[in-house]
Order: C-alpha cells, then sequence, then structure tokens
C-alpha cells in the first residue's frame, strides 16, 4: 500500500522532526490542533479528565521543568521514549523523575505517555483513508496488536469500533 510506504519511510528516518511524523498527522487530520497544542496535557476525546499540571505540588516538578517534559514528550510521542530520556530534560534521576512527574501530572510518566498516544489515535480514526495499522505506529505503538489492546483495556473500544462510532457520528 502507497501510504504505507511513505509512513515507514517518514517515521524511520530523516531529521527529527521529519521522525516525530507530527506535520503528517496534521496533514491527514485535517490540519488540526493536537494533543497538548493548547499546552495543556489530557485527553481530546473526554475519556481522561484534563492532566493539568499542579505546578505548585510539594515534591513536584518546576513549571519550567513541566513545560519541558510536556514539550519534549509531544515533540518525540511517535517513537520509542525512554524513561532516562524524559528525565534528562528535566536534570533529574529517573526515580525522582517518576516521583516529581506523578505529583506534578496526577499520573506516572508511562500512564501520561499512553494517554496521549490513545488520544491522537482516537483522532486519526476519525479519517478513513488511514489503516488502523498505519494509526498505530504513527502513535508510537509497538504494533497494530498492542494498540488495539491498549485501546481496548483504556477506552473499552477497539480501534475498529471506535472508527465506525466516529464515522456514523460524521453522518448524523
Amino acid at each position: 500500500m502507497q501510504g504505507r510506504a511513505i509512513n515507514h519511510e517518514l517515521f524511520f528516518g530523516g531529521t527529527v522532526k521529519e521522525a516525530s511524523g507530527l506535520d503528517f498527522i496534521r496533514d491527514v487530520s485535517g490540519g488540526g490542533k493536537m494533543p497538548g497544542d493548547d499546552g495543556l496535557p489530557g485527553s481530546v476525546s473526554g475519556h481522561n479528565s484534563a492532566r493539568q499540571p499542579a505546578l505548585n505540588a510539594k515534591g513536584g516538578l518546576s513549571p519550567h521543568g513541566a513545560r519541558k517534559v510536556q514539550d519534549f514528550l509531544h515533540e518525540n510521542l511517535t517513537r520509542k521514549l525512554t524513561l532516562a530520556e524524559m528525565a534528562a530534560v528535566c536534570a533529574l534521576s529517573p526515580s525522582h523523575f517518576v516521583r516529581a512527574f506523578a505529583r506534578t501530572f496526577g499520573v506516572p510518566p508511562h500512564q501520561y505517555v499512553l494517554d496521549l498516544r490513545l488520544d491522537l489515535a482516537e483522532r486519526l480514526l476519525a479519517d478513513n483513508r488511514i489503516t488502523i495499522a498505519d494509526i498505530a505506529h504513527s502513535c508510537g505503538f509497538s504494533s497494530q496488536s498492542h494498540f488495539t489492546t491498549m485501546m481496548k483495556k483504556y477506552r473499552q473500544v477497539t480501534p475498529l469500533q471506535a472508527r465506525v462510532g466516529k464515522l456514523n457520528a460524521k453522518v448524523r
């Protein structure tokens, strides 16, 4: 499939900006805002409570550190992220970073990243031209199976069910 070849080229080669795939994702999703474009993390679909940082949380990240890690996550959402990388953005040890991040955002880093990826995937599912496998890979999931498992576990629907629901909502 032509789109698939373009996606692999886009996501696994080129510059860091190209590797993020955000321009491609914005293009295929109608150029609208992405989760976090408003500066706030959390769900665009309403499944999660908005994950606004508690900037005065004792033992949490500084406001500057919280913003830096949010920016880093949004820029690198489509690739594999390590805890060490996220901690380095804030100049903290991984164990300190996990505690501070959880106090600031109310969830551990892996759950925050997963929520962002699921939010992005749900938005892309509204576009019937993109295969579910391509959405899985472009949102940073290791496989379509992993994407389906996480979607079912955390959103209580499979990607296909979410897509059909979104397409039916457009028709109404």
